[in-house]
């Protein structure tokens, strides 16, 4: 499947144009494994003009013939390229940016390019139960390794220490896998999908 890059996308969005739109498919919780449980999830990738995707995933839980059982989960947030903010960047909060992108060329894009290819990239994903995730990682065409810099847990959140998060485009598909260390343990498997792209 061919990636088309919207007319109206910043330039810095262009290493992220790839995940824009809504994807959807069948996933298995750990290691998927015989008792693991299966799931179902629906992501989008939204742009808006600005310089980062906004990311929205919700889950069910599934029988194994992907009939929907219940609400799993769900999780939100926001997705761009790792450099220093300048002047004409928004934020914080309301604070306005200017008209005009601050990085407004594929050249001044370009040169953000690491010496391996890739593009360093951060998102921000929070949770219900006052859990809230900033990753960092890298962005190489059309993959993505990410791992937390800082998790943020409220007073009555449940363990939580760290977590990695890898994605692929594989013959037009999303496949992903996410990794998560309570604190008590090393990192191992929490989920994994492989999701179809919807638009």
């Amino acid at each position: 499947m061919p990636i088309e890059i919207p007319t109206d996308l910043t330039p810095e969005l262009v290493p992220l144009s790839w995940l824009i739109g809504s994807w959807e498919g069948a996933g298995r919780l750990g290691e998927g494994e015989a008792d693991d449980e299966f799931f179902w999830q629906r992501v989008s990738f939204t742009q808006n003009g600005l310089p980062f995707l906004e990311y929205r995933s919700e889950t069910w839980i599934t029988d194994e013939n992907g009939v929907k059982l219940r609400p799993l989960t769900c999780e939100s947030g926001f997705w761009s390229l790792e450099r220093p903010m300048e002047d004409a960047d928004l934020g914080p909060g309301m604070t306005p940016g200017d008209i005009v992108p601050a990085l407004r060329s594929a050249q001044d894009v370009e040169d953000l390019r690491t010496a391996e290819g890739g593009f360093k990239i951060q998102a921000n994903i929070a949770h219900p139960g006052a859990i809230s995730e900033l990753y960092y990682g890298v962005i190489t065409g059309p993959q993505i390794q990410l791992a937390t810099d800082l998790v943020m847990r409220g007073t009555n959140a449940k363990a939580y220490a760290s977590a990695t998060r890898i994605y692929g485009l594989v013959n037009g598909e999303l496949y992903w896998r996410w990794d998560v260390s309570t604190g008590a343990n090393d990192l191992k498997a929490h989920a994994s999908a492989a999701l179809k792209k919807q638009d």
